[in-house]
């Protein structure tokens, strides 16, 4: 159905269990394969002004959201470049030791996240649906997208990546999800709130005008991952 295109959270989709199986197997051709490809997606995609990633590229051009020019849809969602973080924080451990490719990851990461650092909402700790576009008040804070992010900062902390520079943004994100996008119900069920459904590439309105659902897995699981960096930080440990 996506001939000639490449979308961010499509490396989730493939690349972390691609180089699973090729350490299982010791098919090296799939190694490189997950490299050429995440190569190919941060070229066509990054944003240099920003430090941001488009959600999708169509090499055609054919498709109603992308640019003449560059190919790329016109916006930064958060979700779809919060799996391309966690996916290379999940990915460089599974590299060969030697590979050169593990400074590359690690340099890219650490640029893409310091410039999700950067979109964070000051008053909430959380990341708008559209990163950048935070001031649109029809622009709406989404849980999905918050927590693979959370995820990436804490895990790159704790593999000893980066100094502990993201423990602020974590922990102001961990407070702000729990104090805006979760509750308890009645029957003492844990919820969370403002997570967008599947979504495909397009334009603004489309972004902010897709549902917000409550527990939709996209979220659930996102949280989860999470919480499993989170309580490895010395920060959570304490509390």
């Amino acid at each position: 159905n996506y001939a000639y295109q490449m979308w961010l959270d499509g490396l989730y989709m493939g690349g972390p269990f691609a180089l699973k199986y090729a350490k299982l197997k010791g098919e090296e051709e799939l190694v490189d394969m997950v490299i050429q490809q995440e190569h190919l997606m941060r070229k066509h995609t990054k944003d240099e002004k920003t430090g941001l990633y488009y959600h999708a590229w169509d090499e055609r051009k054919v498709m109603p959201w992308a640019d003449q020019k560059t190919g790329c849809s016109p916006e930064f969602w958060a979700r779809s470049f919060g799996w391309y973080v966690l996916a290379l924080a999940d990915m460089i451990e599974d590299l060969p030791k030697q590979h050169e490719g593990r400074k590359v990851w690690k340099e890219t990461l650490t640029d893409m996240l310091e410039s999700v650092a950067r979109y964070q909402d000051q008053d909430t700790g959380l990341w708008h649906q559209i990163i950048d576009k935070g001031t649109h008040s029809d622009n709406w804070l989404e849980s999905s997208g918050s927590c693979l992010f959370m995820y990436a900062m804490a895990k790159v902390m704790n593999e000893g990546y980066v100094s502990p520079r993201y423990t602020d943004h974590v922990v102001k994100a961990y407070q702000g999800l729990i104090q805006h996008k979760t509750a308890v119900t009645e029957n003492g069920d844990f919820t969370i709130n403002d997570i967008c459904i599947g979504t495909s590439a397009g334009f603004y309105d489309y972004y902010v005008g897709r549902e917000r659902s409550t527990n939709d897995l996209h979220g659930a699981g996102a949280f989860i991952m999470a919480l499993t960096e989170l309580e490895k930080l010395p920060v959570f440990q304490k509390a």
